[in-house]
């Protein structure tokens, strides 16, 4: 049947309507070719492949306006770019489908906000001039001037389809629009309110600023005032501690017996430790300060060392301990740096290593950081502070002891095993030179070790707070302010290092810390090798010595003083081993004529043991192992009575030992003293070479002080002339004059020393002027250009602030009160020149 409902005239091809629904199939199938739109429809859906949809018509039965979407069908095996005759010969049939406009808009509205709020219209305007109204009323509703156009696609390209959708009533004022002007007004009051804040802010910035700067002014004063109580405590205090200390040292020069010279002996360590505490105070007030300066000048780490030992060594020897140091080959012989705050630290660490320890050793050893991986796992062993008694049991079990003393140590690194590797490393490596492709900065790491009492647990976390000590109460059997260790703590770090320890109680402690120094050049190393107060004698070099001694630790030290010597040293664990090294190397001694020397440990000597050695050396040489009989000499670590060892051993050493008193001994034992004294009279110059016949005039107003210092000075062969104010030294000193240097008191009454220094400078300035336009000089035959008198303070104020003010105001030196004679031949050698002493 046509669209029409009549009989289908007769044609080329058909397109009958199969109607799926059950419902409608009863219909009579009509044939869509008949219509032209539809005709058109299917031809183009079959040679596009894609959807085509029909324009609006009224739908049976409904009559509601709706559209027909018509598929093609093709057979299977159609490429996908088959060509429009392939696809007219592939088609099958047409699927087609119809949809009420209607219904679908109205079923989308009442899923979306009801039809009662929004007026829907929908247009086919595939012909733009004459659009089709799909869906809504013909007069458009609502409410117009708030509407949306949207474009419409239901998969057909070729028709356009358009929906227009407007609120059926004026809506109501949304919420936005109230809420956004109060928004609005809100934002700007917080604008203006953080105008305003900003505003008072800057004001009270402005005002805290002022406050600071006054209050930064007040601090300033505070500060001046406070390094001039300093200054004034430290001077009150110094002199009269000058005048004491100058009088004992006045004292034991003279005559005294025995009890008169202990007496005395005990009056100066007593005022020396005084002056101690006055320094640490003054120290800690500089840190605080931030005022404390590091001084960078060659020293030998290695005299600084002894020196610091040699304080110690009686009360060690009293307490029978064994006190030894120990420097690598590896450091460098000399170094830049501060050697008096190195000396300090070095003081204080083996200061409370002597204190607390009653049984056992204090050892101090250097080394390069780099060549000591002790120092790498510090945290990883720091844990042994606070280990169970069961693991310490565990860990005792496992060490052999193999410490200086055979006591345990609290870092249980520090055995023999340890120091082997690092005496083989130092072997293995060429010794140590100065040279270009060296790094300049040296890296040492030292440590102290004692077997005290240890550090509490409980009190190991303020070990290093000012003032704070592990006991406290006044029951407390040791001494002390508590102040040293944190000193130490601040130096080390103005160094340039860290330090740290491990402590265990009734065991001991290891501090460890370590410092940054400068490598000396060639010419560096030289000078400070002549400047020496006290050179190693060269006399030894090429001697044999052997060391008796079962402690592997223990004798290495003795070997490294030995080596310092120019000694060659072998090592045997008894006597018996020696005496059988002997007789295997007597091809080896007969090579030189130099003294054979025997260094036996008091823990290797007992009673007869004189005889035994003797008749076995004599055995010995009757066999020519040896040329001539050694030297026997016994160290010992308690103060010990030769003839209690018996009558053929030739000297007895007491610990601990130093490079000197070990030189000292042998030179006593090898008759070789008339010939280091022959060394000592063309070796450095001392103080009396350098004021023997020198004029120098000492300003103080303390009468004490004054007395003390001349009769010091004139100690060393110098005229001293005195004065008790700066008025009375200008009257001295105007010139021409014969004064060779000036010591002069900075605090005097009438007119202290600044203000004396800056008239001699001026009265020096005048004469100079002359002198360069060819005026009054001193004299025909002087040799003397220029004015300038070495004028040097004598103070017992040490705060840098002075220091600082006597270089201002023209002084050409520092002496704090009391020097001593090291200090004073610091400061004198810079100025005057030495008279050669003579033979005689």
């Amino acid at each position: 049947m046509t669209m029409k409902r009549e009989p289908s005239p007769m044609q080329d091809e058909y397109a009958p309507v199969i109607y799926s629904q059950e419902t409608v199939s009863y219909i009579e199938a009509i044939d869509m070719m008949s219509g032209e739109e539809d005709r058109e429809n299917i031809l183009r859906a079959r040679a596009t492949g894609k959807a085509v949809l029909t324009k609006p018509f009224r739908l049976l039965e409904s009559n509601h306006l709706g559209v027909v979407l018509t598929f093609p069908v093709y057979r299977s095996g159609l490429p996908e770019d088959a060509t429009v005759e392939q696809r007219v010969e592939a088609t099958a049939g047409y699927l087609g489908g119809a949809f009420d406009v209607e219904s679908l808009v109205e079923n989308l509205l009442r899923q979306l906000a009801g039809n009662q709020d929004i007026t829907i219209n929908v247009y086919d305007i595939t012909n733009a001039s004459e659009p089709l109204i799909m869906y809504g009323p013909q007069i458009p509703e609502g409410y117009m001037p708030l509407s949306h156009v949207s474009m419409l696609d239901f998969g057909d390209p070729f028709r356009k389809h358009q929906m227009h959708c407007r609120y059926r009533e004026k809506p109501p004022l949304p919420l936005s629009a109230i809420t956004t002007p109060f928004g609005i007004f809100v934002i700007i009051m917080l604008g203006g309110y953080i105008v305003f804040a900003a505003k008072n802010h800057y004001d009270n910035v402005k005002e805290d600023c002022r406050k600071m700067e006054e209050l930064k002014v007040q601090a300033e004063a505070a500060d001046v005032a406070k390094s001039q109580f300093l200054a004034t405590v430290s001077h009150e205090i110094r002199t009269p501690m000058n005048g004491v200390l100058g009088m004992l040292d006045m004292l034991l020069d003279t005559d005294l017996n025995l009890t008169q010279k202990d007496y005395a002996q005990t009056a100066q360590v007593c005022g020396k430790a005084l002056i101690s505490l006055i320094n640490e105070v003054l120290d800690r007030a500089k840190i605080e300060a931030g005022k404390l300066e590091i001084e960078a000048v060659p020293f030998d780490l290695r005299s600084i060392l002894d020196d610091v030992i040699s304080l110690f060594s009686s009360k060690s020897r009293e307490k029978g301990i064994e006190l030894a140091v120990f420097v690598s080959d590896k450091v460098p012989e000399v170094v830049t740096g501060d050697p008096g705050r190195f000396r300090q630290i070095i003081t204080n660490l083996v200061g409370n290593s002597v204190k607390f320890t009653e049984r056992g050793h204090i050892f101090v050893q250097v080394h390069l950081a780099d060549n000591s991986d002790l120092g790498a796992d510090e945290k990883v062993y720091s844990g042994l502070n606070g280990l169970s008694q069961s693991e310490k049991v565990q860990i005792m079990s496992d060490c052999t002891f193999d410490t200086l003393s055979g006591f345990e140590a609290a870092d249980t690194r520090n055995n023999w095993e340890n120091f082997k590797l690092l005496l083989s490393d130092e072997m293995i490596l060429p010794e140590a030179s100065t040279s270009d492709k060296e790094p300049d900065i040296v890296t040492l790491i030292v440590r102290v070790e004692d077997t005290g009492i240890g550090i509490p647990l409980c009190a190991q976390d303020r070990v290093f707070t000012p003032f704070m000590q592990a006991d406290s109460s006044t029951s407390r059997n040791y001494g002390g302010t508590g102040i040293g260790l944190s000193i130490t703590k601040c130096l080390v770090e103005l160094m340039g290092g860290q330090i740290n320890f491990i402590s265990r109680p009734n065991v001991g402690s290891t501090f460890t810390f370590t410092a940054v120094f400068k490598r000396c050049n060639k010419d560096a190393i030289a000078d400070t090798k002549r400047t020496l107060s006290e050179a190693l004698p060269t006399g030894f070099r090429g001697m044999k010595a052997f060391i008796v001694d079962g402690k592997p630790v223990r004798n290495a030290v003795t070997r490294y003083h030995l080596k310092r010597l120019g000694i060659a040293v072998e090592v045997a664990n008894t006597v018996k081993m020696m005496l059988n090294s002997l007789t295997r190397q007597n091809s080896n001694f007969r090579t030189g004529r130099q003294p054979y020397i025997i260094l036996i440990e008091k823990d290797s000597w007992y009673t007869g043991m004189d005889v035994y050695l003797h008749n076995q050396l004599l055995l010995l040489k009757q066999n020519d192992c040896v040329l001539e009989l050694p030297k026997i000499i016994l160290l010992v670590t308690c103060e010990y009575d030769k003839m209690s060892t018996g009558s053929l051993v030739d000297t007895v050493i007491n610990k601990p030992l130093r490079a000197s008193t070990v030189a000292a001994c042998l030179q006593q034992v090898l008759g070789m003293e008339k010939q280091q004294k022959k060394e000592l009279s063309n070796g450095p110059t001392n103080l009396r070479n350098l004021l023997a016949g020198k004029n120098i005039l000492v300003i103080d107003d303390n009468k004490v002080n004054l007395r003390v210092a001349a009769s010091a000075l004139k100690k060393y062969g110098a005229r001293v002339e005195c004065a008790e104010s700066g008025k009375d030294a200008l009257s001295l000193l105007q010139l021409p004059h014969k004064f060779d240097a000036c010591f002069m008191d900075v605090q005097m009454p009438e007119m202290d020393g600044f203000e004396a220094t800056r008239q001699i400078r001026l009265m020096e300035s005048k004469e100079n002027e002359q002198i360069s336009i060819g005026g009054a000089s001193r004299g025909e035959d002087s040799m003397i250009v220029e004015w300038h008198l070495p004028i040097l303070a004598m103070t017992a104020d040490v705060i840098q602030a002075t220091y600082e003010e006597c270089l201002k105001c023209g002084m050409d030196g520092y002496v704090s009160k009391p020097f001593e004679e090291q200090q004073l031949f610091q400061a004198v050698a810079k100025f005057l020149v030495s008279k050669p002493s003579s033979d005689s």
